[in-house]
């Protein structure tokens, strides 16, 4: 067998628990050492316990060879702990994972100004508008924003860092070949093909509850930082951020609503010590002396957003009922609707005179910058896939997930499954 084998052995051996692992590492040079030590000084340990020592003298690795297999199948590398892509940062945490599975490419961690994004899964508009805002400040400012890509603060926070063209690690809390929550499969397929998602656990792995808290220490292991942007007192988030601080991590919060159940963890992270982040460059600063060629010099009290991108209320992909206007059509009398500006009124246009004739289709473009009107240009069938948009358009794979997903924002696309996008415009 390869070192890999006995590495995904070691690492998928039923009933080890984690102090378990921890020990034979030290005491063993290798888990192919441990593979063939002799079986009467593995008895003579007398801190295994009977199932763990039966599954050491098992020495079966038919398991081992099945993972990798999937593996192979799936696109998804299986990096061990001693390899050179394994990330030095996080293997200086007490608890590396011994295998980190890796579907995409993942960022040359230790050369890069990764900054951990957490918060609740069941946040409020400003949380979501707080996430989104500053997965969008730090991917803009030069960041990679690693998240766990769990509903909420997370999916709000790499969905605002994919719009600004930006790198995302999510650390799933899952087997690397299942999504969770299932409606975030689309935004699976868009970090995967800027960045990567990695999990510790295997293809084809059952999932236990316990899962999500572990890979928080990932996340803070991969991390500089960690931004809890809202969490309430009992949050998984705040694990991430106390695994940071005991990993020698920097911990940031963003301020959350007095009052307010959803943020009383975040603000009790600010009366603990933690910096306050308002904005992405409130983080970035701190370690732009580190990677001055990684991270972009801001002028002082300037942000990083562009003000038509601040979103006021739900995030970016808050849907728009197509029969909430018609809903009241038999009524007499209708409220007016609302209308926003700038880039809120793309989200929430109101009631619009009806018209039976199109609007010109220089008219529909006007306002596209130069790289969208050449992703449009290039969009000739429904249904295209991002990688032969970009290969048309001669443009960076990165750059056209970017500008894809704020055509969609503007309604000038609409993505289908697998990564696949048509236009919307309609030409007269």
């Amino acid at each position: 067998m390869s070192a890999l084998e006995y590495w995904v052995w070691f690492a998928t051996l039923p009933g080890l628990r984690t102090s378990t692992r921890r020990r034979l590492l030290e005491t063993y040079a290798s888990p192919t050492e441990l593979f063939y030590a002799d079986e009467r000084s593995l008895r003579r340990d007398a801190l295994l316990h009977p199932e763990e020592l039966d599954a050491l003298l098992a020495r079966d690795t038919s398991g081992a060879k099945e993972v990798l297999r999937r593996c192979d199948a799936l696109g998804v590398t299986a990096v061990a702990l001693p390899d050179t892509a394994y990330p030095a940062r996080l293997r200086a945490i007490p608890d590396p994972p011994a295998v980190l599975y890796v579907s995409g490419r993942l960022p040359a961690v230790d050369d890069e100004p990764c900054i951990a994004v957490v918060g609740t899964r069941k946040c409020s508009a400003y949380g979501e508008k707080m996430a989104w805002t500053m997965g969008w400040e730090l991917a803009a400012g030069g960041g990679v924003v690693v998240t766990g890509l769990a509903g909420g603060i997370d999916t709000r926070a790499a969905q605002g860092a994919l719009a600004a063209g930006g790198r995302v690690i999510g650390v799933l809390g899952v087997a690397i070949d299942r999504v969770y929550p299932r409606n975030n499969a689309r935004l699976y397929d868009d970090v995967r093909a800027v960045g990567a998602l990695v999990s510790e656990y295997p293809p084809g792995a059952e999932g236990y509850r316990s899962w999500f808290a572990q890979r928080d220490r990932i996340m803070a292991g991969l991390s500089l930082a960690a931004v809890v942007v809202e969490a309430p007192v009992r949050s998984g988030a705040l694990i991430t951020a106390h695994c940071a601080a005991d990993y020698g991590r920097d911990v940031f919060a963003v301020p959350g609503n007095t009052g307010v159940d959803t943020g009383q963890g975040s603000n009790n992270l600010l009366r603990e010590g933690a910096s306050l982040a308002e904005t992405g460059w409130d983080v970035l600063g701190v370690y732009q002396d580190r990677f001055p060629e990684k991270i972009l010099s801001l002028p002082e009290g300037k942000r990083h957003l562009p003000p038509e991108l601040v979103m006021p209320g739900p995030g970016p992909e808050a849907p728009v009922s197509a029969g909430a206007e018609q809903s009241a059509a038999g009524n007499e009398k209708q409220d007016k609707p609302e209308t926003g500006t700038g880039f809120w009124k793309h989200l929430f246009p109101g009631k619009r005179r009806e018209t039976t004739e199109e609007p010109r289709l220089s008219d529909q473009l006007s306002g596209l910058s130069e790289r969208q009107l050449r992703i449009v240009g290039v969009m000739e069938k429904p249904n295209m896939h991002v990688d032969d948009i970009a290969d048309l358009a001669r443009l960076p794979a990165a750059a056209v997930v970017s500008e894809l997903t704020m055509l969609q924002i503007k309604g000038f696309v609409q993505q289908e499954s697998g990564k696949r996008f048509s236009l919307r415009i309609k030409q007269r």
